[in-house]
């Protein structure tokens, strides 16, 4: 069934991976994030400006390694404030990730959990596919 209407939670869990982390501006995290953010995704869980500042750190860190990366949405439910999404991330390892860049085409599946109250973040899962990331980028073949 064809989505007709995006929700307000979909449109800021949607900006953040465009305008943020595939554009490389951690600045809207201060405009689209909760000063009181709740962050669960394993690696940048925390809350508040420590929350924002490990956002803002990813969404440099993701955006330096893949500088040319796209996030497509396949699949999103909205239920009262909170958003689930199912998209995938594409890009080219062209910069540095544990090592030198490896240049590999990257094709990763995304996860995403947001509560979005009165247009900012206030708690966000998420669970991107880092061990088809790890597989990718070589960093598992020279673990092996």
């Amino acid at each position: 069934m064809p989505v007709t209407t995006r929700s307000e939670a979909f449109v800021v869990l949607e900006r953040i991976l465009r305008e943020g982390f595939a554009a490389g501006n951690a600045d809207i995290v201060d405009e689209i994030c909760s000063p009181d953010l709740i962050e669960h995704q394993f690696g940048l869980a925390g809350s508040g400006a420590e929350a924002r500042e490990h956002v803002k750190q990813a969404i440099r860190d993701v955006h330096a390694m893949m500088p040319d990366i796209v996030y497509t949405i396949e699949d999103s439910v909205t239920v009262g404030d909170t958003v689930w999404l199912r998209g995938r991330a594409r890009g080219t390892a062209t910069g540095p990730f544990f090592g030198p860049p490896s240049n590999a085409p990257v094709d990763i599946a995304l996860f995403e959990v947001a509560r979005v109250v009165n247009g900012r973040i206030v708690e966000h899962w998420g669970n991107p596919d880092r061990f088809a990331l790890l597989a990718q980028t070589g960093i598992l073949a020279r673990l092996g």
